[in-house]
């Protein structure tokens, strides 16, 4: 660890791998250092969907950033990508509602109407389930198993030093203090996503930043067809900024929370995305708190998979897997700061990681060197010492 570098980044997650390549685009050295023997966090046990189209604002304006990167390390660090769009599957009038608000405040430019015929031609749901739905075409795929570590393997093989299995235990100034020694640099940028409290207790309780256990599993279905693109419902539309604002985002809340409470208790996403392999991530109940507990509720997973059985008109869902996600939760999506000089306190707090994270990421290396070389317009050419 004698060497110095331009960033050290501690995490190796997708926001801090972002960080990485925003550096070595701009011919900057870097390290990264993680206590885990791979990235193997949020980053790996989410959806894999980047939900461009819902976000706002400071968010929308990362993620279209971001959409742009997604596209070009897809294809230089070769993962799987595709330009799916999202479908979103409308079963009650309220939900029609808050599309058709959202169509008539984005101008028509980001969701096109579907009627009922149109989203069965998109999607496999069961006859007379949906009342129509939409179709947003920015939105991309990716199989989160692979890409964040496909990310990590491109940036290893271009220079970027990794150091795994290495917990840090300070950050200040100029260095980075772990259990195999301390790593010099210019600027330093933690990104540990929930973690912010275990080095940075007082940016954390300041904050409010919490820790979110997130309910997943992994199911095969027998499906009619596969599907084109992720797939949301009304309980996602209240995830997403963008559908949330409309003015009947409130009706929309009350008619779910009345006919489906003990699902609005768990804080449900009902949402399913469609890996390479055919096999479906379903998902989400959620709880949040200064901590998760390890114990999971089978009966939240029963909901899930009684919700898929209905929304496809599939008998036939075997669970493969299931898994605990952990995301950090805010009353702001992001969080940047400066407890010292060159040192930076970097979290995605809204469970957007995927989509924002590359974009946020670039924007706080541009501003950390602001005086750096020219952005490369591949990482490839980054120039190594």
């Amino acid at each position: 660890m004698g060497r110095h570098y331009d960033l050290a980044i501690v995490g190796g997650g997708i926001v801090g791998l972002g960080h990485a390549v925003a550096a070595l685009r701009r011919g900057l050295t870097v390290a990264v250092v993680d206590r885990a023997s791979s990235v193997n966090g949020a980053s790996v046990r989410n959806f894999g969907h980047i939900g461009i189209t819902g976000q706002e604002g400071e968010a929308r304006a990362y993620a279209e950033l971001a959409r742009e990167l997604w596209l070009t390390l897809s294809v230089e660090a070769g993962f799987w990508l595709r330009e799916s769009g999202t479908v979103v599957v409308a079963q009650a009038p309220e939900e029609l509602a808050v599309l058709e608000e959202f169509r008539d405040r984005r101008g028509g430019h980001d969701v096109r109407l579907l009627a009922p015929a149109q989203v069965r031609e998109r999607v496999p749901v069961g006859d007379g389930v949906v009342m129509g739905g939409a179709y947003l075409p920015a939105d991309l795929q990716v199989d989160p198993r692979d890409a964040a570590p496909a990310i990590a393997r491109w940036l290893d093989a271009h220079g970027v030093d990794f150091f795994w299995q290495t917990t840090v235990t300070g950050v200040e100034t100029g260095r980075v203090h772990t259990s195999r020694g301390r790593v010099s640099a210019d600027a330093v940028v933690v990104a540990v996503d929930h973690d912010v409290d275990q080095l940075f207790p007082g940016i954390a309780e300041a904050n409010s930043i919490q820790r979110c256990g997130l309910d997943m599993m992994l199911v095969e279905a027998d499906l009619d067809e596969p599907l084109s693109a992720p797939v949301l419902t009304g309980w996602s539309l209240l995830r997403f900024p963008g559908f949330a604002h409309t003015p009947s985002s409130d009706l929309l809340r009350e008619r779910l929370v009345a006919d489906d409470p003990v699902l609005a208790a768990l804080d449900a996403n009902q949402m399913y995305v469609q890996r390479p392999d055919g096999a479906l991530i379903v998902g989400e109940t959620r709880s949040c708190g200064d901590d998760v507990s390890p114990f999971q509720s089978e009966a939240a997973f029963e909901l899930l998979l009684e919700r898929t059985r209905t929304l496809f008109g599939a008998s036939g869902v075997r669970i493969l897997e299931r898994w605990q996600g952990i995301d950090a939760s805010a009353p702001d999506d992001f969080l940047v700061s400066s407890p010292a000089p060159s040192v930076r306190v970097v979290s995605v707090t809204g469970g957007i990681g995927m989509t924002t994270g590359l974009g946020l990421a670039d924007r706080v290396v541009d501003e950390l060197f602001s005086t750096a070389p020219g952005v490369l317009t591949t990482a490839g050419a980054a120039r190594s010492h």
